[in-house]
């Protein structure tokens, strides 16, 4: 690893630097300042789909911004509207972003499905859905997990029979982010329930407005929006949506879960919300509603900031590998363990500092401190370590492919 840039990365570094000081819109540029977004990185597709006039705006305009440098996509390749960054590029582009708090559009089209067409999509596929996924006109849920499937993902009992020129899907998905404000959806199906439990699954695009699909909030701790359950009863799919082989969705779906895993926005946003809290602390104010407990607090919120050097090495070593041309793989599980664990922990210490005050969940209540950010984040990072793989699952891929011990 080597963690200076080359003349030709401090180049672009800096090129980053101006456009987002140069393009980043008012909107943002407020958040930045009172510590970035609460809860999950920046919602950019939300708030272009479902925000009012002013959000809508701010979102359109950052866009466009990021569309006139082919920035949307900065991993796609430049035939399919992309960047075409090298890894060490987006890690440096996604860095940036994340210490300015400046929302990276994209979303599930872009970061996951996207690059999984370019593998296995035809040019069909491609040329229907790349471009305007790319325009932020097709927005993207996931549909993979199920109320008996989640971390064991295999076990998924969603069925899609083929009739014809068709598949009928009938179902229950659980946890489908971002379902309530998106119109399309990717996921896998099972297509053979006789076959073992990694094949016999197919993975389909789906338009979420077809007879037959229905979508269902799941409120969580927190009081988010952002995930729900979706039914299927007898909605039918064209088999030109099929990406990849029939029964070989496994190996698709496995390839989408390769893109953007090395938290570098984590470990940054970590860091940002502890220097908020230690300057907090450092006001009148903050010192009279930590009292004693800053005192106390100090090892602590230190313990936090070396967490936060681990995770950007852990990050930095992700992107040295991809950098190399080759896939991370425990090593990725590695980084998404201490990520979602430094976010709670980080709540937790903001908590245990703010004591009393830290009870206080409006934003806009004249006592809160720092606009409720630990608060609210005490409760949004609970599922950071059961989504997207659950540590355990993490644990046992590290125990197996990177320590090579043997399965229980």
């Amino acid at each position: 690893m080597d963690w200076n840039d080359t003349p030709a990365q401090a180049a672009f570094r800096a090129d980053v630097r101006t456009f987002i000081a140069q393009q980043l819109p008012e909107r943002y540029r407020q958040i930045a300042e009172q510590g970035g977004p609460l809860g999950p990185e920046q919602d950019w597709q939300s708030e272009y789909v479902l925000g009012d006039a002013e959000t809508k705006q701010a979102a359109a305009q950052w866009l466009a911004a990021l569309a006139a440098r082919d920035w949307v996509a900065p991993h796609w390749p430049r035939e399919y509207g992309g960047a075409g960054l090298t890894p060490v590029e987006q890690f440096i582009l996604r860095q940036e972003f994340a210490r300015a708090a400046a929302p990276a559009v994209g979303g599930q089209g872009v970061t996951m499905l996207g690059p999984t067409l370019l593998v296995h999509g035809t040019d069909e596929q491609k040329r229907t859905f790349l471009a305007p996924t790319l325009r932020g006109e097709l927005h993207w849920a996931q549909g993979f997990s199920e109320p008996g499937a989640g971390s064991d993902l295999a076990s998924l009992q969603c069925r899609a029979v083929r009739d014809g020129d068709e598949y009928v899907i009938n179902g229950q998905k659980l946890w489908t982010s971002t379902a309530h404000k998106s119109n399309w959806l990717f996921g896998m199906f099972r297509t053979d329930p006789g076959a073992p439990k990694h094949r016999g699954i197919s993975f389909l695009l789906l338009n979420l407005s077809t007879p037959g699909v229905s979508v269902r909030p799941i409120i969580s701790m927190g009081f988010q929006h952002a995930t729900n359950e979706t039914f299927y009863e007898d909605v039918r799919v064209p088999t030109s949506q099929l990406v990849g082989e029939e029964n070989r969705g496994w190996y698709v779906g496995m390839t989408l879960l390769d893109y953007e895993r090395s938290n570098i926005a984590g470990a940054i946003e970590n860091r940002r919300y502890l220097d908020s809290l230690v300057a907090h602390l450092r006001t009148e104010r903050g010192a009279e509603q930590a009292g004693p407990r800053a005192r106390l607090g100090r090892l602590e919120l230190a313990e936090r900031y070396i967490e936060s050097e681990v995770l950007f090495n852990f990050s930095f070593r992700i992107i040295s590998i991809q950098g190399a041309g080759l896939v991370p793989n425990y090593e990725a599980s590695v980084t998404k363990i201490a990520n979602s664990e430094l976010a709670q922990k980080v709540a937790r210490s903001g908590m245990r500092v703010l004591g009393p005050y830290a009870n206080l969940w409006d934003p806009e209540e004249r006592y809160t401190p720092l606009g409720a950010r630990f608060t609210q984040n005490y409760c949004h990072t609970v599922l950071g370590t059961i989504g997207g793989g659950a540590n355990e699952i993490q644990r046992n891929i590290i125990a197996t492919r990177g320590l090579g011990l043997p399965r229980g």
